[in-house]
């Protein structure tokens, strides 16, 4: 049934984004939001199946549990319905309503916490009280996915580039939520001798960036993420900085108004993580031009921005979290129409 799934669903679109200011400088989005369930997570949670049945996890009739942040568990919620396997989430409290609805309509359950940091245990609690499997995507991202190939999505877009202007791409940017796929990506990329390098995009309220500039990878933070799906509190397993070349660190007002701009100028919404994405690859691009450079940039539209309705794209909500984006959606948009940057991009990164 697995199998079958994934040749129904085996790729996804890439979106090639022009802009006007940007000369010599191709980005390409590559979009995950086509899946069956709607997101990148869909890759995953397929994967962790597979990973959790080949190593004897999980059987006909086994309770599977997950820690989330939503869309992993949306899209875990499809194939246990698919499996016919009872399906429970654990989610901090505020995880969007749109998520949590999504995981009831595929037959899941919902058990919510205060906080995001409190999701982990709580997972464990509920696998034990249940005779369950704690599936764990944030340890076995990095190894339930078979990072040689196999169609997985970073052969997906070296492929998918191959007869392009800049058929290997300079760059691919891609947020930390799990750090699988940020680990799928720079695993590939040193086995297949590329020069691409690798930048992974960090939020406001997230353990990644501080825990990549200080090697200190008992980093925690305090406070939970306002960009569904990207920023952890802690510094997971399977996040690796030794496969990274370069961290970024993206103001969460930055991150919402890449969100509305690339939305409006592809005509079709998404995310926030996406704005978080193609905000870093923004950046990228000003540093290339400032050294004269060419390239391809490849990033991830990781899921639609209807999830995200009644937060993101709400003024109201963006009012109440004290969150301005308009500095940032001015800057963004002269930066897409002339290539002038001005101090957008004067902000934290560090390389290995």
């Amino acid at each position: 049934m697995l199998q079958s799934d994934g040749r129904r669903s085996a790729d996804t679109h890439l979106l090639h984004a022009e802009f006007p200011g940007l000369k010599g400088i191709a980005i390409y989005l590559k979009d995950e939001s086509t899946h069956p369930t709607g997101s990148l997570k869909h890759r995953l949670a397929r994967s962790l199946f597979i990973y959790a049945i080949c190593n004897g996890k999980v059987g006909r009739g086994k309770t599977v549990v997950e820690a989330s942040s939503g869309s992993t568990a949306v899209s875990e919620a499809y194939f246990a319905r698919l499996l016919g396997l009872p399906f429970i989430a654990v989610m901090a409290k505020n995880t969007s309503p749109q998520k949590i609805a999504s995981i009831e309509y595929y037959g899941g359950r919902c058990h919510l916490v205060a906080r995001a940091d409190e999701i982990y245990e709580a997972a464990s609690a509920v696998a034990r009280e249940t005779n369950g499997y704690y599936l764990d995507q944030f340890t076995y991202a990095e190894r339930a996915t078979d990072w040689r190939g196999n169609n997985n999505i970073a052969e997906s877009i070296f492929e998918q580039m191959s007869a392009e202007p800049y058929s290997i791409p300079t760059w691919i940017i891609m947020g930390a939520g799990t750090g699988g796929t940020a680990a799928t990506l720079g695993r590939f990329v040193r086995y297949r001798g590329f020069r691409t390098k690798l930048c992974i995009a960090d939020v406001e309220h997230s353990a990644f960036y501080e825990a990549f500039r200080t090697g200190n990878k008992e980093t925690r933070c305090s406070e939970p993420s306002r960009i569904e799906g990207v920023g952890r509190p802690r510094v997971e397993p399977s996040f690796i900085p030794s496969v990274i070349d370069r961290m970024v660190k993206i103001p969460d007002a930055a991150s919402i108004a890449a969100m509305r701009i690339i939305s409006r100028r592809l005509s079709r919404p998404v995310g926030g993580s996406t704005g978080t994405n193609f905000f870093a690859a923004c950046w990228i691009a000003s540093e290339m031009i400032e050294r004269g450079e060419s390239g391809a940039l490849a990033t991830l539209i990781c899921d639609s921005g209807d999830r995200y309705r009644n937060t993101y794209y709400c003024d109201n909500w963006l009012r109440d979290n004290k969150i301005d984006i308009s500095p940032y959606v001015a800057s963004i948009e002269e930066f897409l129409d002339s290539g002038n940057a001005g101090g957008l991009f004067d902000l934290e990164s560090t390389s290995l």
